[in-house]
């Protein structure tokens, strides 16, 4: 079964990427400022039904990977510490901006604020880097049932982001309304979270 430190080492992974400002971010902050926190909540209800389809495809399809080709291992363990340092740049590069003002949006029904939370988590390159370079280093073959390690840890990133993912949604419009004036709260937020992000890329990509 899964070890407790692949459970850490996950949720850490998954924190990171989840404050890290994204498609997912943007969409729920965007509808919660333009329709309210109701509308918020929907939204991340279709977000929700999007990671259960991601970690179902990786725990069904992981398994069969590492049986037939174990190499994959260090190919996507390098793939996905690029990829936290592709996001560590994201968040401080030069001119980079505060996801928490967004442009506003048009109203939208129920059933549209569900559909397009989970087209938008779908179509989240972000997510879909997560479940295919990610989350497979926190698998040991040696321990066997990949599948169910895979879902444990699935279960684990979707756990970490919908928390989060609600928070923000609550506090969406205070933490607007505090960083519009304040730049430099900005650049910390920026640079906090790149620093975060930096760390955990050099560490999966040391670890052996």
């Amino acid at each position: 079964m899964v070890s407790i430190e692949a459970v850490l080492g996950m949720a850490a992974v998954a924190l990171g990427m989840v404050v890290t400002p994204g498609p997912n971010m943007i969409y729920l902050v965007s509808r919660t400022l333009t329709q309210g926190r109701r509308a918020g909540f929907i939204s991340l209800a279709g977000v929700a039904a999007g990671f259960l389809i991601y970690m179902a495809v990786a725990a069904a399809g992981l398994a069969t990977v590492f049986a037939l080709v174990p190499q994959l291992f260090t190919a996507v363990k390098l793939a996905g510490a690029a990829y936290l340092l592709w996001l560590a740049w994201q968040a401080v590069r030069p001119g980079g901006h505060t996801v928490f003002a967004p442009t506003r949006m048009s109203t939208d029904r129920p059933r549209r604020l569900f559909a397009m939370g989970l087209l938008t988590n779908l179509l989240n390159p972000k997510i879909a880097i997560l479940y295919v370079s990610l989350l497979p280093q926190f698998v040991d073959p040696e321990r066997g049932a990949v599948a169910a390690q895979s879902l444990a840890l699935g279960l684990t990133q979707i756990s970490v982001a919908l928390t989060v993912n609600g928070l923000i949604v609550l506090a969406a419009g205070s933490v607007a309304a505090f960083l519009a004036g304040r730049p430099l709260w900005q650049r910390i937020q920026r640079y906090f979270m790149g620093t975060i992000l930096a760390g955990l890329a050099i560490g999966v990509a040391a670890d052996r």
